[in-house]
Parts: structure tokens; C-alpha cells; sequence
């Protein structure tokens, strides 16, 4: 059979086509126009619209797409951004106490160990005691003999006083002796030379001047008790600062036994611990620090930032060691000047080219709640504070 005609009879006649054809003519079909898609886009989108509707409805909800993205971020900006200021350059901040002996001496018992918490007068070393207590004996024994040189000179006083009563009633016997002497001398010389003798006038006379000299002896004897009075009195001064010397002495002794227990001066926890057991330590040297629970912070914020900035702002303040945890705080201080200007070597910007670099400036926050013991804050750890300064 004719394939031609199997053609012709398999293929429906094409409209716009000659269909009077010979059995030996082959029939050439175009090929079809393939139908154009419609654009994809939103599903509620007719897609009846002409292209130019389509394109200007797309910008139109693209443009308020990106208006409402806008308002959103400007909305966070003024709400959660610019009210605040932040810096991740800041640093707790703490008192260290370093502690040191006051006496030499070799530690006898070393009672704490590195990083341990301890009470306010705690004992956290002892040193050998031995050599402070026969001090302390010293002294105490020199003491009781000040005080028995005290009384003493003051016996010695007692003594001068009655030495000088005893001269003053010699002076009173000797003027009465010399008196009674001038008197028998007037006697003699008052009556005539032949009722008296010459023997018994010149013996008279020698009695007047004997006597005169006893009652000069006797004052010069009472004027010398009354000096050793004086220096006896002296002497119980000089004793009584020589009791004085040997109190301060026991003092002094008491303090250097007491001196042999060193105790912490504040609660905190022990750091830096670089003596050990057994060793001799001088007065002065170092032998460990304490670290109190008072800690703030020093934040270097640039000075841009300070604008807003004043004390008794509330802040937040994170620690980098335990992260998703916050402080409450608030602003206690902004120091009048720049880190820079108060660092080793300040920096000289009158000489050499120029290039301005944006200053920071310390803040002190202080904790308003601050941590219990489980958590190991100290001084130098990062935190990053955020103070809401509108």
C-alpha cells in the first residue's frame, strides 16, 4: 500500500491547506506556534493584566516593602539603640590588699591556702614566737626594776627632807646658843674691867664667836639638805621617765608577739600566695594579697559617647566569663580628662604632624547587686556595660 496515501488518511486535512493533492505528493505539515506562558508571579495576581501593570504593581509592593523595613529599623534604632551606650573596652575593678609581716621571723604554721575566702581577722599566719616572748619577759622585768628605782629615790627624798629637818632645828639650837653667847658678852662688857677678869671676858668673847660660827655652820648644813631634797626629787623624776621607757618598751614587746599572727584585715579571698611554711620573712616583704568583695567597673568610653552620659544612670553591665548574665548598676563618676592624659607618658601634641584620634574617657559603675560567692569575679575581667543615657 502507498505510504503517501497512508499519510493522507492517518492526518486529518489542515485548514488553509489544498487537499486535492495527487497520491504521489507529499503532504508537508509547518510546525506549530508554540503558545506563550504566561509571566509567573503572586497567585492573586490576574494574569489578564497587560506586562506595564504588572511591572508597576511589583515596584509598588517592593517600595512598600522596603518602607515598612525602614520604619521597622528606624522604629529598633530609637528604641533599643539610641537611648543606650556601650563599650566592650572596660574592666572590673577591686581593692587588693597586699599583706606583709611587721616582724622577721620564720612561719611556724601557714594556715590558709591559694584562693581561699577569709574572715576579717582571721589568723592566716603564724610566726615563731619564742625569741618575742623572752622579749616580752625582758621588758616586763625591766619595768619592775623602774618602778623599784622609783620608790627608791623616792625614800631617798624622804631621807633629804628629815636630813633637812633635822639641820634646820640644828640651826634653830645653834642660834639660840650664839644669842645666849652675845648676850654674856654684852654683860662682860657692860660692867667695869676690875669686877671682871680678863680671863673670863676674852673666854666670853671666844663662846660669842664660837657660837656665831656653829649657827653659820648649822644654816650652811640645813641650805645642803634642802639641796639634797632637790636632787633626791630629781632622782624620782629621772625614775618615774625611766618607768615611762620601760612601759613603752613592754608596749612595744606585747606588739611584736602580737605581730607573729598575721591576720586578714577585711573578708575577701587570698591571692598571690608566695610563702610557704617554713620560710624566714622580713618585715615589709611581700606574702600574699586580699581581695574584697567590692568590686566596680572602669569603662573607657570614647568622648563622643559622653554627650548624654551622667552619674546615677542606671546600666547594665555583662560579664565575658559568664555569658547571658547581667548586673544592675549605676554611673558613680566620669573622670575629669582623658585615659591618655594621665598615662606614663602623656602624648605631646604640639609637636609633629597632627592626627586626631578619638579620646577615651574613664567611667566608674558601681554594682548594684553584687554576686555571691559562687560566682569568681575579680578585678581585671572584661564586661561590657551598657548605660542608658535618655
Amino acid at each position: 500500500m502507498n505510504t503517501a496515501l497512508d499519510n493522507k488518511h492517518s492526518h486529518p486535512p489542515l485548514s488553509g491547506t489544498n487537499t486535492n493533492l495527487r497520491d504521489d505528493q507529499t503532504v508537508v505539515v509547518p510546525p506549530a506556534t508554540p503558545r506563550e506562558e504566561a509571566p509567573a508571579g503572586d497567585g492573586n495576581i490576574s494574569t489578564g493584566g497587560t506586562p506595564k501593570k504588572n511591572r508597576f504593581l511589583h515596584r509598588a509592593l517592593a517600595g512598600a516593602g522596603v518602607l515598612i523595613v525602614g520604619l521597622a529599623v528606624g522604629a529598633y534604632y530609637f528604641q533599643f539603640v539610641a537611648p543606650y551606650e556601650s563599650t566592650d573596652n572596660a574592666f572590673i575593678e577591686g581593692n587588693v590588699i597586699p599583706l606583709a609581716s611587721q616582724v622577721p621571723g620564720r612561719v611556724a604554721e601557714l594556715l590558709v591556702k591559694d584562693n581561699q575566702a577569709v574572715q576579717s581577722g582571721e589568723v592566716i599566719l603564724k610566726i615563731d614566737p619564742r625569741d618575742y616572748e623572752a622579749s616580752l619577759a625582758q621588758a616586763r622585768a625591766d619595768l619592775a626594776a623602774a618602778h623599784s628605782r622609783v620608790e627608791q629615790a623616792q625614800a631617798q627624798v624622804n631621807a633629804s627632807q628629815a636630813k633637812v629637818a633635822q639641820a634646820q632645828a640644828a640651826v634653830v639650837a645653834a642660834d639660840a646658843e650664839n644669842q645666849r653667847a652675845a648676850d654674856d658678852l654684852k654683860r662682860y662688857e657692860s660692867v667695869e674691867s676690875r669686877a671682871v677678869s680678863k680671863s673670863a671676858f676674852d673666854a666670853a668673847q671666844s663662846q660669842a664667836r664660837a657660837a656665831a660660827a656653829n649657827w653659820d655652820a648649822a644654816r650652811s648644813q640645813a641650805q645642803a639638805a634642802e639641796a639634797d631634797v632637790a636632787l633626791s626629787q630629781a632622782g624620782v623624776v629621772t625614775a618615774g621617765a625611766t618607768v615611762q621607757q620601760a612601759e613603752a618598751k613592754l608596749r612595744q614587746a606585747e606588739l611584736n608577739l602580737s605581730y607573729t599572727q598575721v591576720a586578714a584585715p577585711e573578708d575577701g579571698r587570698v591571692t598571690r600566695r608566695v610563702v610557704e611554711q617554713g620560710a624566714y620573712i622580713q618585715p615589709g616583704q611581700a606574702l600574699m594579697a586580699i581581695v574584697p568583695r567590692r568590686y566596680w567597673v572602669i569603662a573607657n568610653f570614647k568622648e563622643i559617647q559622653l554627650t548624654h552620659m551622667r552619674p546615677g544612670q542606671p546600666v547594665e553591665v555583662g560579664v565575658d566569663a559568664y555569658p547571658g548574665r547581667t548586673f544592675k548598676g549605676h554611673v558613680e563618676s566620669i573622670q575629669s580628662g582623658a585615659g591618655a592624659r594621665f598615662s606614663l607618658f602623656p602624648p605631646e601634641n604640639a609637636t609633629g604632624n597632627y592626627i586626631k584620634v578619638v579620646q577615651r574617657v574613664p567611667v566608674k559603675i558601681l554594682l548594684d547587686d553584687l554576686p555571691g560567692n559562687d560566682l569568681a569575679l575579680g578585678p581585671g575581667m572584661s564586661v561590657v556595660p551598657t548605660v542608658r543615657v535618655k
